[in-house]
């Protein structure tokens, strides 16, 4: 008998719902990009339990025939395209013909519809069987989506369903995305009867206004440029506005939200020079492309896309937003009239000379590109892609060496930055085995001296300092250089960690209580964390969607900037974990230990010098609160060597 067996469509749809469907939030998704792509202006969405007990998705869009009315439910079925050639020029959200028939197999699933001048009829399908076609009298104008007991019939994909909050976060995320990429539609978003989210459909800046509040509008740039046939449109930070985290960032592709890495390359590194460590800008921009470039077939859940060429599109991105950033001549160009751009110190003939922006198409940017990795070709020069990893960390006068002189409309799309290199040919080294031969030996001795790690007080001879900085001991064959503020640092952090962590904990009211404002993902997290903040001292509560109220601190930390401090727990939101107490204070407390030792360059006396060696118990692996060495180990062994007194 053969061991081959042909999948029942029950089967194969089930296997379908687990890669298009997934959790709650992709049924919505997938729903929600079929009313768009019905022409809706008006969308309306319900919940209840974080979408497994209930969701409903209600457009105004064109409706669906009663003819058709059985072949939503059917794998493979849609109105979007008809033949292979479509594949190449998607215009609309939803393609594949998978997600309505991957719902219907693992729920309880119901259409109601009615086109104009015709009755409204409903159809419904549990877990895959398909009943009849009957006539309601709906007061509906366009289609009505419910879909009950998700996953009822696969107890295994609803065991691993996270809690009704979480799934429920997840939703509200994505409903704020379909809010900021389709500003022109109304949507009403309810949560257990509950209207969390609406917009009117008044436009980019009413959109942004509704989901991150108006005072988002004082700290953005809102742009638009047209660059070698790519469009981007609008709102960026400026350069001293940063989030937390990334859950501030959207990119939507030809008005579908993606994550690419090409584009989030591009942006972070137009960003580099002026983002801090653990600092994400904000933006929310729509780019348009060519759909003939572009490839959003390359996904299950169309998450993310491929491009005919990705050097084109880093370059665009990343010069328009950089030059937006830089304040350089074209920065009046792509920041929309009526907005203040940000300006460069320029000569006095630059400031009169208005530079137009490049009107470069796509293929001719392209063309460009192959023409000079051609021109190199022919000089025998290696020109290559440069890695995202190798421009963001180098600094751009640099990586301008990294080419042969380009031609202008070359350096004008990327500005003589950073998607080519030129790689010289480098000459093979001889192996030298001495050399490995006398770097296992110092491996050995570094080893060895590592294992001890203590030394005798009693025997340790003070003999000065280097620079009022690193205090010199000699034990022994070892001498010993200590950061005396590396030293200082960890031995007041110690000091400090156990106290608070064996602190009684008392707290200070707040005179005016500080409003905390967070993203539907930073507030489930906040939530998780809410009983370590409260065993630390911090007396809050959540005031509203996305708000939290601070009424108290703990008095030992009354001082704290509340801004900061919240922006360090917002940093790692990702594993939506509780936080620990030790985690969260870690930093503010190494703070607190660097302000209060003594610092490079101050000299001691004796007797500081005597007692810092003392509280350090002779310990010689101690670090600093930032993971520096406080203690420099150096053998007689190693320091003759140095003068060749040993071969």
């Amino acid at each position: 008998m053969g061991k081959i067996n042909i999948l029942t469509p029950n089967v194969y749809n089930r296997i379908a719902a687990g890669e298009v469907v997934d959790r709650p939030y992709s049924v919505v998704k997938e729903l929600v990009e079929n009313a768009i792509d019905a022409g809706a202006s008006e969308v309306e969405v319900r919940i209840r339990k974080g979408g497994k007990n209930y969701i409903s998705v209600q457009d105004n869009g064109s409706g669906i025939e009663y003819s058709d009315l059985k072949s939503v439910f059917l794998a493979h079925a849609t109105s979007k395209i008809a033949k292979a050639s479509d594949l190449d020029n998607i215009q609309t959200l939803g393609f594949r013909g998978e997600a309505v028939a991957s719902i219907a197999n693992v729920s309880r699933m119901k259409y109601t519809s009615k086109c104009a001048n015709a009755d409204c009829y409903q159809i419904a399908c549990h877990g895959g069987e398909i009943g009849e076609i009957t006539r309601v009298s709906e007061s509906l104008n366009g289609t009505l989506v419910e879909v009950e007991d998700l996953f009822y019939n696969t107890p295994a994909r609803l065991k691993f369903l996270k809690s009704d909050k979480a799934e429920e976060g997840d939703i509200t995320t994505f409903m704020h995305r379909f809010i900021l990429s389709h500003p022109e539609i109304s949507f009403k978003y309810y949560v257990d009867n509950q209207l969390v989210a609406q917009s009117l459909g008044e436009g980019e800046e009413e959109a942004l206004v509704c989901i991150y509040g108006s005072s988002i509008l004082e700290n953005t740039y809102r742009i638009q440029a047209e660059k070698h046939g790519v469009k981007i449109r609008g709102y960026i930070s400026n350069q001293n506005y940063f989030k937390p985290n990334r859950s501030y960032q959207s990119i939507f592709l030809n008005g579908r939200y993606i994550v690419n890495s090409t584009l989030s390359a591009a942006l972070t590194n137009a960003y580099a020079s002026y983002a801090m460590k653990r600092q994400y800008p904000f933006y929310v921009l729509h780019i348009d492309i060519p759909s003939e470039i572009v490839d959003v077939n390359v996904h299950p859940n169309k998450a993310d896309v491929r491009f005919a060429d990705n050097q084109v599109v880093y370059g665009c991105v990343y010069s328009v937003i950089s030059s937006v950033l830089d304040g350089n001549l074209h920065a009046e160009s792509y920041v929309v009239s009526g907005e203040s751009a940000p300006t460069a110190e320029r000569n006095s003939q630059n400031s009169q000379t208005s530079i137009p922006a490049p009107t470069f198409t796509y293929q001719q940017a392209k063309e460009e590109i192959e023409r000079i990795k051609a021109e190199a070709s022919s000089k025998n020069t290696e020109v290559g892609e440069l890695p995202f990893e190798e421009v963001r960390n180098t600094p751009s006068q640099d990586l301008s060496k990294k080419s042969k002189q380009p031609t202008q409309a070359y350096s004008d799309l990327f500005f003589q930055e950073n998607v080519m290199k030129v790689n010289s040919p480098q000459k093979e080294q001889k192996e030298d085995f001495f050399e490995e031969n006398k770097k296992f030996l110092l491996e050995q001795d570094a080893k060895k001296s590592a294992r001890q790690l203590k030394i005798d007080l009693a025997r340790c001879e003070y003999k000065g300092s280097l620079f009022n900085t690193f205090l010199i001991y000699e034990c022994g064959d070892n001498a010993y250089l200590i950061d005396q503020h590396a030293a200082h640092e960890r031995l007041i952090y110690d000091r400090l960690k156990d106290k608070m962590e064996n602190r009684k904990v008392l707290q200070q009211p707040m005179l005016f209580p500080y409003t905390l404002k967070v993203s539907s993902v930073e507030s489930l997290f906040l939530e998780d964390c809410l009983p370590v903040l409260r065993e630390i001292g911090f007396e809050m509560s959540e005031k509203g969607l996305g708000e939290f109220t601070v009424t108290a601190v703990p008095l030992d930390l009354q001082d704290i900037a509340l801004e900061k401090f919240f922006g360090e727990v917002l940093h790692d939101i990702s594993g939506l974990k509780a936080i620990k107490l030790s985690d969260l204070l870690k930093d503010k407390l190494a703070m607190t230990a660097c302000k209060a030792a003594v610092k490079g360059g101050m000299r001691l006396s004796d007797e500081e010098v005597k007692r810092l060696l003392e509280d350090m118990d002779g310990d010689v692996t101690l670090k600093c609160p930032h993971g520096r060495p406080a203690v420099v180990t150096l053998s007689k062994y190693e320091i003759e060597k140095m003068f060749k007194r040993i071969v």
